[in-house]
């Protein structure tokens, strides 16, 4: 025999409450039918019927009412230290979080399988404890700390032209990306679909290589660039040359480039000084001034960041019966970003790069020793 109906007696702030969490689209099942039962019961029904409603036993009604009528709000909410006891021992969770930094010989990183194996828990156990921790055995960030005693003089001298650009001068980011392959997929693949996945071969055919000069406008975003079969101090030069060409007479060119060894070669050295002299006589200035970044610091030249944007959207996943089809797609490519040149803008504070680098080479010496 049910209960007599009573009606529940429910503040109107609490009323207010309780309907939040009902609308509530974060809120657990467990947390709205909780509330649920004590929104009916507030309305004068049976604890019967407000199990039939909201399809529960009345015991469970009855419990949550009276959990209500002695805390309030507070009483819809599990005790502190309640539900299923941790069945992991400590000294497995410590394992499986201390020893992830080191797996065993020849191994060079653990992966959840295997240290759940290890261990004897289940591998989801293993993915919740790392995630929970922070730990990513699967993820490598590479690094390359430069080595060049002039490195902080090399450093300034190529972040002042981005911070501080000269007047009647234009910065020019310059480099040569090689070994661009003409590549051809042996079977045509599936294209972008609503549920299809595009898809490629994985095996191809090689139709050579060409090589891309590029010369990115700091200011202005632009590309001037040559597309040339091979990579050598020949073509670089004949690179300068079309950069002289193409500026205005009277303005300086300073050119932001790496170390190789083709920039730097005698005949390249000896047409720089000769066109300097030349533009010296004329406008009292030099034509050419080569800023050469320390070594294993490509990073701050931003042409780089162009040749990243035309390998993922052109290059690496096209297909090319030859390299002409490959240098037209190029040349297609460039003539778009014509239109609406994009700037690459240096941000970042020359002092917090270093900071950042010296720290670096802080912990690799630590390592190391």
């Amino acid at each position: 025999m049910g209960r007599t109906a009573n009606r529940l007696d429910v503040a109107n702030d609490q009323l207010a409450e309780l309907r939040k969490i009902v609308r509530r689209p974060t809120a657990t099942q467990r947390e709205i039918r909780r509330a649920r039962i004590i929104l009916e019961r507030a309305t004068g029904a049976s604890q019967q019927e407000v199990a039939e409603r909201v399809g529960v036993q009345r015991l469970v009604v009855a419990h949550w009412e009276k959990r209500f009528r002695e805390e309030g709000l507070a009483g819809l909410t599990d005790a502190k230290g309640r539900g299923r006891k941790a069945s992991i021992p400590d000294e497995k969770r410590k394992k499986v979080i201390v020893d992830a930094t080191r797996p065993p010989y020849p191994r060079q990183r653990w992966s959840a399988r295997t240290m759940a194996r290890a261990v004897g828990v289940s591998a989801a156990t293993v993915q919740r404890l790392w995630s929970q921790n922070e730990i990513k055995p699967h993820l490598v960030r590479t690094f390359k700390l430069s080595k060049d005693p002039r490195f902080e003089e090399k450093f300034w001298d190529v972040i002042g032209l981005y911070l501080d650009p000269p007047a009647k001068a234009l910065v020019l980011c310059c480099d040569e990306k090689s070994q661009c392959q003409a590549i051809e997929r042996t079977q045509p693949g599936l294209p972008l679909g609503m549920g299809q996945i595009r898809t490629k071969t994985h095996d191809y055919r090689r139709h050579g290589t060409i090589t891309l000069f590029a010369a990115l406008n700091y200011l202005t975003g632009k590309i001037s660039r040559l597309i040339a079969p091979r990579h050598s101090h020949a073509e670089w030069l004949v690179f300068l040359k079309q950069l002289d060409r193409e500026a205005p007479d009277g303005v300086t060119l300073h050119l932001i480039v790496d170390n190789l060894s083709t920039h730097k070669t005698p005949e390249v050295r000896t047409w720089i000084d000769k066109t300097n002299k030349k533009h010296q006589r004329a406008h009292e200035c030099d034509r050419l001034v080569q800023h050469f970044v320390p070594t294993s610091s490509s990073w701050m030249n931003l042409v780089e960041r162009f040749f990243r944007d035309i390998t993922e959207d052109v290059i690496r996943d096209g297909s090319f019966g030859n390299v002409k089809e490959l240098a037209t797609a190029i040349e297609a490519y460039l003539a778009e970003r014509d239109l609406a040149p994009k700037r690459y803008v240096w941000k970042a504070e020359g002092a917090a790069i270093l900071e950042k680098i010296n720290r670096a080479r802080t912990t690799a010496a630590a390592e190391t020793v």
